[in-house]
């Protein structure tokens, strides 16, 4: 994994979506937010996603895009998306190889156990370079700040 931080190039990437495969290259000369979660239907994966599909307009407005990841099939993002009512695509990284590359994948700790899972993080995307991170989100108005750093690029 290269350095991720803020102002890096951003780790390429490749991930099927519902209406096919979903690129870093596409959003060339764009800006797009990438965030890693870790499970459909969960309670804290279905507010994050809620949250950024109540302000998907104004991402676009902005003339950014919003992505969700997450080791999920496309199967279960489809019925997550049908459930709720989504309004951002979901790309699935079943293997974790995008969830590696942009560190996301982490150590974790339950109850005394340790074991590895998606740490919840965003990525602001702007021309291939990583404009801004978020490690460690904590849901209540994450997408609203998100949006806010979206706007001011």
């Amino acid at each position: 994994m290269s350095d991720v931080i803020e102002g890096a190039e951003a780790p390429d990437f490749e991930l099927a979506g519902a209406d096919g495969p979903i690129r870093l290259a596409d959003f060339a000369g764009k800006a797009v937010v990438l965030y890693f979660y870790p499970k459909d239907d969960t309670t804290g994966c279905t507010k994050e996603a809620q949250e950024f599909s109540a302000l998907a307009a104004d991402f676009a407005k902005a003339g950014v895009s919003v992505v969700g990841v997450s080791k999920d099939s496309l199967k279960s993002h489809a019925k997550f998306t049908a459930k709720y009512g989504l309004a951002v695509p979901l790309g699935a990284d079943p293997e974790g190889a995008v969830i590696e590359r942009y560190g996301s994948w982490v150590e974790k700790n339950m109850y005394g156990r340790a074991y590895m899972g998606i740490e919840r993080s965003t990525f602001l995307i702007k021309d291939g370079r990583l404009t801004r991170i978020w490690r460690k989100v904590k849901v209540p108005g994450h997408a609203a700040e998100v949006l806010k750093a979206a706007q001011s690029l």
